[in-house]
């Protein structure tokens, strides 16, 4: 607690003391001076006369914490007043400087002044055993390494261990390996081939000498074991992992997996893992190895400073007779972890600030520390985003903060400045201060909206004069300049003012609706709203509101085909079998979605057994052959219902006449092309020829259609995309009409089912007899900028998850170029019938 007083007092007095000039002194004394050892003449350095030192009070404090100084008052001397140990202060670093703080009063003066600790040579090599044991094949080949164990010496520099010496023999001699740490790792290299008939044990003698004077050294006896049999030795897939941990790594962490291969067979290949013989317990207690898998984890704390690495020897044993091992080494890096946070002092408070203040006005002065040294020391400032204040450096960890924006009374009255140092550390430790800043007031706000663009969605047939929505818009400044008004900006939808649909009123932003709207003519349009204060000048806003108008079921389906205004009559064969297509009801709803879902039935009929209609394609068939007493006049009533709430109807009567003779032209067609003879080649040839061409009109009209497309298009970029539905959601949703909108900005897709003639442009080709299906449905193009946006809408707006039918395809075909997007919507198309003949 002491020296932190001290450490505090000295860097009061630093700050206090701006306009001083530190000295800066520097002295250089060996580690392990007797106490009492003289270090420097402070008071000659700093130029002070003996009897200042006493009446001046001048003292020394350490930065360490540790007190390894002392002032002789009487001789103005700098001494060693505790045993100084290098390794015990810096470890293996290079440079080992002590930071003192000489301070003296009246006046107050704050000195700063380094001892550096020059490393003597007080530490032997040592080994961590002393005594290696290797086992060695008699097989092995000449020039194989086997890595040994490097000794460690706490001095550094020139008193650091130097190299290696081996006791001469004629079979091994002595390698080194540089490691990535910047070690000397020392091997042992076969020189000549082993006989273990002739020697089973060799004993070498390995000497790790430094470079001090007198030089010192370590030993370490190695015996070396030579084994027979087994003649492969388990291979690492590296000879070295280098791997690194953050200090703070919990207990269980994976560092890394080792593996090593044997080129023998059955229990020789069978590997087990483990540390080498001579791992030192640090490294044990620390890590453990799965003899298994060969994976590595940490089974117990890291600390950087008593370790900043670790060189673990890794053995892989296979189970032959003898064993054979392979070896690798793991290099593992540990990282500092940062323990010491920044401090921050405020040195004066801030005075209120004007909202009109330029940049660059002073606010406060701060200063930062941190004990920490190198990058931990390091110290970054940072303020929250967003602010108008930034940090202008000063000198020495000095900053003054200052204003950097525009300031906003009404928005914020007063800041609190959270002010975060963060030091360089890894990871990095940071610590705050917040400091209050007052601002004055100046008008500077315009209204705002809570939302800048509002949806609504209304139903069709409302009443009119019925209120869509209501907008708010607030003003954080005070009195008139708080007062808002609203109004609608004219804008154009369909050609027709936007002033025409609504209007707002001025004081509570509420928006009504001036008619009733129908969905079939107006789907979406956008009204601008603009908020303006009283203030002077005027500030103002706008909102966008998009109003979206909801189909009703307020139309009935209207039947197309066959049509309910023409007479017509449908003339079917006695000779008709069950099943037999007599036509086919088409009918379209002018609403959408659910509610333009159509279905049919048969509401009336002269013989109910005779006739059916399907429920979701309108195709009327026979249910059974017709008897020669059936009636030759039937009648049949067809009712078409939509799926909306509540339900709209339309219905269309169907004369069919019974008559004999009425012959169908695919059963002629087929029965000729059975009779044998060159007639019948004849008209097989006729009607392949009639075929292919038919088939090449209808390319040649395809491609005309789509030439056409291309021109019309601004850019010639298109994309298209194609759906199809499947069995599963037969839904009746037989009759889709895809219409593509767009209102400025606002885009949706509309799956209609209503008048077709009104919405889009119909086409009917007979494409065969059989034909049952022969609509094809162009659907008027609409203006978009985004398709996926297109297709997202449209996937929202059918409930169907995919579009298929089992008898017929439905597609829609989206065409887009640049700046235009063009919908098609092809409706039930059969595939036309193919006759091969033989």
């Amino acid at each position: 607690v002491r020296n932190r007083d001290w450490r505090w007092r000295a860097l009061l007095w630093h700050f206090l003391m701006w306009t001083t000039v530190d000295a800066q002194t520097r002295y250089s004394i060996p580690e392990e001076l007797k106490q009492g050892s003289v270090v420097g003449n402070l008071a000659k350095d700093l130029s002070l006369g003996l009897s200042e030192i006493f009446e001046r009070k001048l003292r020394v404090a350490s930065e360490a914490g540790k007190q390894y100084f002392s002032v002789d008052a009487g001789k103005g001397e700098l001494l060693v007043s505790d045993r100084i140990d290098r390794e015990a202060l810096c470890g293996q670093s290079a440079n080992c400087v002590l930071p003192l703080q000489v301070v003296v009063e009246n006046p107050l003066q704050l000195h700063r002044i380094e001892v550096e600790i020059r490393d003597i040579n007080d530490n032997v090599p040592r080994f961590q055993t002393q005594e290696i044991k290797i086992k060695i094949p008699e097989s092995v080949a000449v020039g194989t390494r086997f890595p040994l164990e490097s000794a460690e010496d706490p001095d550094v520099g020139s008193n650091s261990l130097k190299t290696y010496t081996l006791m001469k023999n004629e079979y091994f001699s002595l390698k080194f390996k540089e490691a990535k740490n910047g070690k000397t790792v020392p091997e042992l290299m076969l020189e000549k081939s082993l006989d273990r008939e002739k020697m089973s044990t060799h004993q070498l003698l390995l000497t790790g000498l430094d470079g001090g004077n007198p030089i010192k050294s370590g030993t370490c006896k190695i015996l070396i074991n030579v084994l027979d049999n087994n003649d492969n030795v388990p291979i690492f897939n590296e000879k070295e992992y280098v791997v690194s941990l953050k200090e703070n790594s919990t207990k269980g962490t994976f560092v890394v997996r080792v593996k090593a291969a044997d080129a023998d067979e059955g229990v020789n290949s069978e590997i087990k893992y483990s540390f080498g013989s001579r791992t030192p317990e640090t490294v044990l207690s620390t890590f453990e190895i799965n003899e298994q898998t060969g994976q590595i984890v940490l089974k117990g704390a890291l600390d950087y400073e008593a370790f900043t690495s670790y060189l673990i020897d890794i053995t892989a044993k296979d189970k032959g007779v003898p064993e054979m091992e392979g070896h690798c080494q793991l290099q593992l890096d540990i990282e500092d972890v940062n323990d010491n946070a920044p401090e921050i002092v405020l040195t004066s408070k801030p005075s209120p600030v004007r909202e009109d203040a330029s940049h660059g006005t002073v606010v406060a002065l701060i200063k930062v520390k941190d004990i920490d040294s190198g990058n931990n020391s390091k110290i970054t400032l940072q303020l929250p985003n967003g602010l108008p204040f930034s940090l202008k450096p000063s000198f020495s960890n000095n900053y003054a903060l200052v204003t950097s924006g525009a300031l906003d009374r009404e928005n914020t009255s007063e800041y609190n400045i959270e002010i975060t140092a963060t030091d360089a550390g890894f990871p990095p430790l940071s610590s705050k201060k917040m400091i209050s800043v007052s601002i004055t007031d100046v008008n500077d706000n315009p209204p705002v909206f809570s939302q800048s663009a509002y949806n609504v969605y209304l139903k069709e047939n409302g009443v009119a004069g019925s209120i869509l929505y209501s907008v708010s818009a607030s003003d954080l400044d005070t009195g008139e300049n708080a007062k808002v008004s609203y109004s609608i900006v004219d804008s154009k939808v369909h050609d027709v003012s936007v002033s025409s649909y609504v209007y707002v009123n001025s004081e509570n932003g509420s928006i009504f609706s001036m008619h009733s709207f129908d969905y079939e003519k107006v789907k979406v349009f956008r009204v601008q709203v603009e908020a303006k204060d009283q203030g002077s000048p005027s500030l103002s806003s706008n909102a966008t509101v998009h109003v979206f108008i909801l189909d009703q079921n307020d139309n009935a389906p209207a039947v197309i085909y066959p049509s309910p205004h023409a007479a017509s009559h449908l003339r079917v064969p006695r000779s008709a079998k069950a099943g037999h297509l007599l036509t086919k009801v088409t009918a379209v709803d002018a609403d959408s979605g659910h509610n333009a879902w159509i279905s049919y039935k048969v509401a009336e009929a002269t013989d109910a057994s005779l006739f059916t209609i399907n429920l979701y394609t309108g195709e009327v068939r026979t249910k059974r052959a017709v008897y020669e007493h059936d009636d030759s006049s039937q009648k049949l009533i067809v009712e078409v219902k939509d799926d909306g709430e509540p339900v709209q109807s339309a219905t269309v009567t169907l004369s069919i006449l019974l008559e004999d003779g009425v012959s169908e032209p695919v059963l002629e067609l087929r029965h000729k092309a059975s009779e044998p003879g060159k007639k019948g080649g004849r008209i097989t040839l006729y009607l392949i020829v009639a075929l292919a061409s038919v088939s090449v009109l209808s390319l040649l009209t395809l491609l005309v259609l789509g030439v056409k497309c291309m021109k019309s298009s601004t850019s010639g970029a298109t994309c298209c995309v194609r759906r199809t539905l499947s069995d599963d959601d037969k839904k009746p949703n037989r009759n889709l009409h895809i219409q593509l909108n767009t209102d400025g900005p606002i885009k949706y897709v509309e799956v209609l089912g209503g008048d077709v003639m009104s919405q889009s442009h119909s086409f009917r080709s007979c494409m065969s007899p059989m034909s049952e299906y022969s609509d094809f449905t162009l659907v008027k193009p609409s203006s978009t900028t985004d398709f996926k946006e297109v297709i997202s809408v449209l996937d929202a707006s059918l409930p169907d998850s995919t579009w298929t039918f089992e008898s017929q395809q439905v597609s829609a075909t989206l065409v887009c170029t640049q700046g235009e997007l063009r919908a098609f919507h092809l409706i039930a198309i059969s595939t036309f019938p193919l006759f091969l003949f033989n």
